[in-house]
């Protein structure tokens, strides 16, 4: 009756983790992919971090799936042998005042489950990082790095050992309801070949896509899609610092972070930066901001020291001045269709949530 059982639209991380969990419940699985490699859009433009779930609001989809998610993806990285090291993070307050709030993302973090963030004063955290120069600081010993695009290829490589697919430089440009049910994907290739494709089951995770995709199917309330660019800053040398380094959270994000590789090797960032269209090179004057905002924390960051990284941007559900959007997984409970499941704001933290996000999505399509 249909091509195929269930097709999952983009082979980001959460994509692949869905296309994944899918397969392993005995689902004939096939993964579309606009670009021509896996994990290129979003998933390759983030800070590589595996985060503990402090910041998001209690009960929220953010918070349960973050932290239920990092503790999965730490398994999983055990057993398929994929590059990550529990790191650590300090989220630093930089004067006085900022001690308060401190102690309000302590309280944050044990709502949503995570109780091992600990106090440093100002002589314990000069003895821990003596380059830093804070009034205090939380220490997150659940925090960590992970390489991204081996996590994904671990997924991608337990997708086909269950019998799925991924089919790259297909572009999903818009879906139908079929006749006899189920869906009707319609694609276009880099060769301008154009074709349906008709599954049971749908799972949008198309990431800035996903909104557009899904207007016009009945019952779909997709949300306005906004892009916050986030850009980054490497740093010129060898980094004093062992482990992450956060200010205390800004609106729209985290704040200008430090962040270090698996190399060690470290970057600061990101910024937010509303953009109407997507484009990726970093303009060197926003290193300006970068410096002062870094040595609020990290008072002897040499002059010329930062060079631009790269950039990425957030699928957002909020725009400016709006509070965060929580992450949403709308199922048929949601819009009324049997298996159809679409995703929408799938920003950070979803690298950490992926694995528990599939399995929220499968819970979901029925």
């Amino acid at each position: 009756m249909h091509d195929i059982e269930t097709i999952v639209i983009g082979a980001g991380a959460v994509g692949l983790a869905c296309a994944r969990d899918l397969a392993l419940s005995g689902r004939d699985v096939m993964v579309l992919e606009q670009h021509d490699l896996i994990g290129s859009e979003t998933s390759a433009r983030n800070s590589e971090v595996i985060h503990a779930g402090i910041y998001y609001p209690a009960g929220s989809l953010k918070a349960r799936l973050c932290v239920d998610g990092k503790h999965q993806l730490y398994r999983f990285c055990s057993e398929h042998g994929v590059a990550h090291e529990r790191i650590g993070k300090l989220i630093v307050a930089s004067t006085q005042h900022q001690l308060a709030d401190l102690e309000t993302i302590r309280a944050k973090a044990a709502a949503n489950g995570v109780a091992d963030l600990t106090l440093l004063n100002k002589t314990e955290l000069s003895a821990r990082e003596p380059a830093l120069d804070c009034a205090g600081a939380l220490h997150s010993p659940s925090t960590g790095i992970i390489d991204s695009h081996g996590f994904m290829l671990a997924l991608q490589g337990g997708l086909e050992a269950n019998g799925g697919q991924v089919v790259l430089n297909t572009r999903v440009e818009r879906i139908t309801p079929h006749s006899a049910g189920g869906f009707t994907v319609h694609v276009s290739t880099e060769t301008d070949e154009i074709y349906a494709i008709t599954a049971k089951e749908l799972v949008v995770s198309a990431g800035h896509g996903a909104p557009s995709l899904m207007t016009g199917l009945q019952g779909s309330q997709a949300p306005k899609p906004y892009l916050a660019k986030g850009n980054y800053f490497k740093l010129q040398g060898k980094a004093p610092f062992s482990t992450l380094i956060y200010p205390v959270p800004e609106p729209g994000g985290l704040g200008v972070h430090l962040t270090l590789d698996l190399q060690h090797q470290a970057r600061f960032g990101p910024d937010v930066e509303w953009v109407k269209e997507f484009d990726y090179p970093v303009d060197p004057a926003r290193g300006e901001k970068f410096y002062a905002a870094i040595r609020s924390y990290w008072p002897d960051l040499p002059d010329g020291a930062l060079v631009p990284d790269y950039s990425g941007i957030r699928p957002k559900i909020a725009g400016p001045g709006e509070a965060a959007a929580d992450f949403r997984i709308d199922g048929p409970g949601t819009h009324g269709q049997s298996g159809l499941v679409a995703l929408y704001g799938i920003e950070s933290p979803g690298l950490t949530a992926a694995l528990a996000i599939a399995d929220e999505v499968t819970a979901r399509i029925g």
